[in-house]
């Protein structure tokens, strides 16, 4: 079948039209040979040429399309009952329950389900298909690997403004996914096509975010509920402070009024253990602690003002820059603030006053990260200026250990969950350190040079064996660690108790010391003075008879220069002599 196209156009729509005719060959240009351009060329005799029998190849690079998977969940209700009975609602579930349970049937069908139920429990007494047969043997020798990580994936900020990723935190149901909070935390740098969105990663997927976090404002920090794995809170760049429900959207469910919120960024905001889940508490570098109920995030349900003076001055008050809670301790947390300072403070004083109970000073900048030792919690971590120190809530003067000051400063740190003698810091040269103290104090056991950008945050997976860090430019590099770094060790416990220990003897026993040469010194200084004041009361002469007496001792003194000064001129005049009269001797 023949396949016709007919255009139909406008003559004009063709252009000019063309004339071809048929005309013979016509010579335009004839150079001939010019002999005098020949003596500018050298004759090349003999001439190489090489050649090769391959067939000439040429390299090409091509790029397969990107393969782009996209996860989807589905939620599973409580299923069985009818269709006008809400299962949501208890009194018709109750009423409905009671209805069934009347009826003459039911005690038939449970007695006759209730032989087929009774032979698969025995079946499953009979073997326990979890059971360890090898617990009770003792765990052979085996040789102790290097501590090692590698890089698994990397999840960068998809706009093209990158901003910085100022909090991780992981999933609290199976750790596979990740929250990031992204903002620009230099002051007035902030570009006007920068994003707000936060997002939350799929481990499996560094492609496409999971679902994408909308704030009204960017985030600073965001954490997971523990209790609820689809509930999300984080603290704002303006001070706010939004609440997410992730079966619900992007979009927060509820958000704090910017009147009652922080006037401050806020920098940290944590879970609090409660009956309800729903409790949390926040801090800001506007000097303030505020509880919340993320059920009604209208006003704080409670507010402390970190002023040393106790009289709640919001002007004399110290920014917060780190917050620190241990469920076992339920009344208390602490407080790193901008001025190095760290605050132990008790929830349930009796007076606002009384509520900040000590403080510890160690650090020569703002506390970026402060963190309890998950296996005791008496002992915590600080990162400030070019240090990370340990603590001991014993003792307030000083810390029991540091690591020495190194060239670029340190941005996080974080205690490891399966190994009590294990830390991890992060710094702005792109370097993660792991510090094992039981093996080196003085240096890390492993530096890895994560990105060629500044490091600003860090989370390690509460399984001890994946760990996120997140850079300046967006990038959350998530690490997998080595077998050594995430299993516990022998003894490993008590060794790290006998070590903290010791240390906070022997900062205890310097304290004394030194509080002993201060007592010294002091009642010293106080001698002086009394002794001082005595020789003044004693000896009190008149001013005629100190001047009179201070004249006749200058005087005395310039008397006794001239006489010295006579008696060397005296020398050399004498010497003088006796040279010349040996010359005088000698030309005789």
């Amino acid at each position: 079948m023949e396949i016709v196209h007919v255009y139909v156009r406008r003559r004009g729509d063709f252009g000019r039209q063309s004339h071809f005719s048929d005309r013979p060959a016509e010579l335009l240009v004839d150079i001939g040979p010019d002999p005098p351009l020949a003596d500018g060329f050298i004759h090349r005799d003999p001439r190489d040429v090489a050649t090769q029998s391959a067939q000439e190849m040429s390299e090409h690079q091509v790029n397969t399309e990107r393969f782009e998977s996209e996860s989807r969940g589905i939620n599973h209700v409580e299923g069985g009952w009818p269709k006008d009975v809400n299962p949501q609602e208890m009194e018709q579930t109750i009423r409905f329950r009671k209805k069934v349970e009347k009826d003459e049937n039911y005690v038939t069908s449970v007695l006759q389900l209730g032989s087929v139920m009774e032979n698969c429990i025995k079946q499953n007494n009979a073997t326990d298909i979890y059971q360890d047969y090898s617990e009770d043997e003792e765990a052979a020798d085996e040789v102790q690997e290097p501590p090692a990580a590698k890089t698994v994936n990397v999840f960068r900020d998809p706009n093209e403004v990158k901003r910085t990723v100022t909090g991780l935190s992981w999933h609290p149901d199976g750790n596979r996914k990740l929250a990031g909070a992204y903002s620009c935390l230099e002051f007035q740098k902030a570009s006007k096509d920068m994003s707000f969105d936060s997002y939350i990663w799929d481990i499996e997927n560094p492609n496409r975010p999971e679902l994408t976090l909308k704030p009204v404002s960017p985030l600073v920090c965001l954490e997971y509920n523990p209790k609820d794995c689809h509930t999300l809170a984080g603290g704002c760049y303006n001070g706010q402070i939004a609440f997410w429900d992730t079966r619900r959207g992007s979009q927060p469910v509820e958000l704090s009024s910017v009147e009652q919120s922080h006037r401050d960024p806020v920098y940290k905001l944590i879970w609090m253990q409660s009956k309800t889940g729903t409790d949390a508490f926040s801090a800001s570098t506007d000097g303030q602690v505020l509880w919340w109920d993320m059920r009604r995030l209208s006003e704080p349900t409670e507010r402390l003002v970190l002023d040393l003076s106790r009289e709640g001055s919001l002007d004399a008050a110290l920014g917060a820059s780190a917050l620190e809670f241990e469920a076992t301790m339920p009344t208390k947390f602490m407080v790193g603030t901008e001025q190095g300072l760290v605050l132990s403070c008790n929830r349930k004083a009796k007076s606002p006053a009384e509520k900040i109970v000590c403080t510890f000073d160690g650090h020569h900048g703002p506390v970026y990260a402060l963190q309890r030792n998950p296996f005791f919690p008496k002992n915590f971590l600080t990162v400030g200026d070019w240090t990370a120190r340990i603590w001991s809530e014993d003792i307030k003067e000083s810390s029991i250990m540091w690591t020495r000051y190194g060239t670029s400063y340190l941005m996080d740190a974080c205690w490891s969950p399966v190994r009590p003698a294990v830390f991890f810091t992060v710094k702005m040269d792109g370097v993660l350190d792991v510090w094992d103290v039981l093996f080196k104090q003085n240096e890390p056991t492993l530096s890895i040079k994560v990105c060629d950008e500044g490091l600003y945050s860090l989370r390690l997976q509460e399984s001890g064996r994946l760990l996120a860090c997140g850079s300046r430019l967006g990038g959350a590099s998530l690490l997998e660690l080595g077998p050594s770094l995430s299993t516990l060790q022998r003894n490993e416990k008590s060794l790290v108790a006998a070590m903290f220990e010791r240390e906070t003897k022997r900062e205890k026993i310097l304290e004394a010391r030194q509080r002993e040469l201060r007592l010294k010194e002091r009642s010293r200084s106080e001698q002086s003075r009394e002794d001082d004041g005595a020789k003044e009361a004693d000896g009190q002469e008149d001013p005629e008879e100190l001047i009179a007496r201070a004249e006749a001792d200058f005087f005395s003194a310039i008397d006794a220069e001239i006489k010295r000064r006579q008696k060397e001129e005296d020398k050399h005049r004498e010497k003088d002599v006796c040279e010349e009269k040996e010359v005088r001797n000698g030309a005789e």
